[in-house]
């Protein structure tokens, strides 16, 4: 009964909120007046409060700009998470442009969208992250390129680290700071996840969105962790695969830690 309460009073606030900032982030970005940073971070932080989540910061972000976060990747709330915390833009699959309410959302926050099964357009839609880090907009890559199920790391794809490479030659002589991410599910409903129960925020493959949605909105009463680490600078005579490679690195070790000591 709980539950369904929670689900009930959550998905009201959502019908009223969503269309309100909607129309103030399209305000935004067409007159130019507001700012057009306050509506999605307000969404942000409005969805990861319905959905119950207790999020633990350790670090914080890097102010340097141009400035490419690179965190893995576990589920589509990770894009609240992580959005709720800092003012930035999101690199995401091109599917996501097409989902209900979610993908216009995702345009009116200028996200870019890639289409990473399609190595010829690389070039392309990196040189396009490269444009936004040069004009000082914070972009968020996941670099597994897919959702994991929140135990272990995928590989990081390099592809898209190009695009610091192309920041660069666009201003030579200053280097573009990337800062690894890890983002961890750590506790549900106070008690520490093991690696059966991890599954449970995770959203992977071909899973269904609503049911998954359903059961976040029911149980809620998630703990996790986001830890900023420190800045890898990028420059001239960078390898964009070694330095996709210790990103990784680091990112693997924070994730690690909140898995082994969660707060």
């Amino acid at each position: 009964m709980i539950g369904t309460t929670r689900l009930v009073l959550a998905l009201a606030t959502f019908a009223v909120a969503t269309p309100i900032l909607a129309l103030w982030q399209l305000a935004a970005t067409r007159s130019g007046w507001l700012d057009q940073r306050r509506a999605p971070r307000l969404w942000h932080r409005l969805i990861v409060r319905l959905l119950g989540f207790r999020i633990h910061v350790h670090g914080q972000p890097a102010k340097d700009r141009p400035l490419l976060i690179v965190a893995n990747h576990i589920s589509w709330t990770d894009i609240m998470v992580v959005g709720s915390l800092v003012d930035v833009h999101f690199v995401a699959k091109s599917e996501l442009a097409g989902w209900p309410i979610i993908g216009k959302l995702a345009q009116l926050q200028r996200t870019v969208f890639v289409e990473r099964d399609r190595r010829r357009r690389s070039g392309e839609q990196a040189s396009e992250i490269a444009s936004r880090l040069v004009d000082g907009d914070p972009m968020v890559l996941f670099a597994e390129g897919s959702t994991s199920d929140g135990n272990l790391l995928l590989p990081f794809k390099s592809t898209l680290f190009g695009a610091a490479q192309m920041a660069l030659d666009a201003q030579p002589g200053e280097p573009i700071a990337i800062q690894p991410v890890a983002i961890a599910y750590t506790r549900l409903q106070g008690l520490p996840m093991g690696r059966q129960h991890r599954v449970h925020a995770a959203w992977i493959g071909d899973r269904v969105l609503l049911p998954h949605i359903r059961e976040l909105l029911s149980e809620g009463a998630i703990d996790l962790e986001v830890r900023f680490g420190e800045p890898v600078s990028f420059d001239a005579g960078a390898s964009r695969k070694a330095v996709a490679r210790e990103i990784e690195t680091r990112v693997r070790a924070m994730m690690t830690e909140s898995l082994r000591q969660p707060r």
